[in-house]
């Protein structure tokens, strides 16, 4: 048996400007992973999880259901994630075992809430397959490869953040310089001392899942009409995670403070932003902890002060029907 392992991922600075040649700050949440397991088997086989089974106890389970994870399972990641791996090989010319396999996979990743869930999939895919087939893909090659099994086989608008804080874990700053994804087809992706960090919360609400690449279409539709209020907000979003790497690096939490906050509200302006999420953020600022989307929404991040201020953000955030953790990071 081989198995492939990603985590959960949560941004700290400069999302969503990684889908518009941006930079950004990211780290690994390694509470929750999603896992692709390979068996040996006499034909290739790819099986679904338990949540990709057309099973409706009643008509409004299944009404809830569509609601809040769509029309589609695991099973077309692990798919496309597939095909890359097998376009990468041919094109790179290199011969693939023959012996066929089975895949399945799990994930305690909680869905469609911006701490993507999806691109572990495929990222734990990738894992599986280079592991099983003996083929190593060099790891800065690996997130652009993932990003298009996204963007290419399944027409999800997504960026980089997810794919390179997966592949390379911890807390990575990433500068997606236009010119050299287009030459060299990666960015700069640099490593940052976790032990830099300062105390982090996340906060997800599960009923607030919506499909990731939906929410952003809002921002990708502005941005492709030239919108000049869009392209200059993704530029300053952008700024904020170098200047919050200078911070980090300094030893400066209380610059770091601001510029979460900032990062969202920026990013508020624009893009619609719905009644619950805000809520999420305005009662997390309420107790006095920085706040901001975590990815493209049902999940906030931030910086808290001191148990009382935590279990302040437990309390007030469940009222919300808000789950609060301290994210793993290593």
């Amino acid at each position: 048996m081989t198995v492939g392992t990603a985590f959960a991922r949560a941004g700290l600075l400069g999302n969503p400007s990684d889908g518009y040649f941006g930079k950004v700050i990211a780290i690994s949440v390694k509470n929750f992973a999603a896992r692709v397991i390979l068996e040996p088997s006499a034909e290739l086989r790819i099986l679904g999880a338990a949540e990709d089974e057309d099973k409706y106890a009643t008509p409004s389970s299944f009404l809830e259901h569509v609601d809040l994870y769509g029309y589609y399972g695991g099973v077309r990641l692990v798919k496309a994630a597939l095909k890359k791996f097998m376009e990468y090989c041919r094109a790179s010319r290199i011969a693939i075992p023959p012996e066929n396999f089975s895949v399945r996979y799990e994930s305690s990743i909680p869905r469609q809430i911006g701490l993507g869930g999806s691109s572990a999939l495929i990222t734990a895919a990738f894992r599986a397959f280079m592991a099983f087939t003996g083929i190593d893909i060099p790891v800065e090659i690996q997130p652009s490869l993932i990003l298009s099994a996204e963007r290419e086989e399944l027409d999800i608008n997504a960026g980089f953040m997810d794919r390179v804080t997966q592949v390379y874990e911890g807390c990575v700053y990433m500068d997606l310089d236009r010119r050299m994804l287009q030459e060299q087809g990666h960015g700069i992706y640099e490593r940052l001392d976790p032990n830099l960090l300062p105390d982090l919360y996340l906060a997800y609400k599960p009923s607030l899942g919506k499909v990731s690449g939906r929410v952003l279409n809002e921002i990708r539709s502005n941005y492709d009409k030239g919108d000049p209020h869009t392209i200059r907000t993704l530029a300053e979003i952008a700024a904020l995670a170098e200047e919050g790497k200078r911070a980090l690096l300094r030893g400066d939490r209380e610059s770091l403070f601001g510029l979460m906050n900032q990062n969202f509200d920026l990013r508020r302006s624009i893009m619609t932003i719905t009644p619950a999420n805000l809520a999420m953020i305005a009662t997390a600022r309420r107790c006095g902890a920085s706040s901001k989307f975590a990815g493209s929404g049902g999940s906030i991040i931030g910086m808290y002060h001191g148990a009382s201020m935590y279990e302040r953000l437990e309390k007030e955030l469940a009222d919300l029907g808000a789950v609060v953790i301290k994210p793993i990071i290593v």
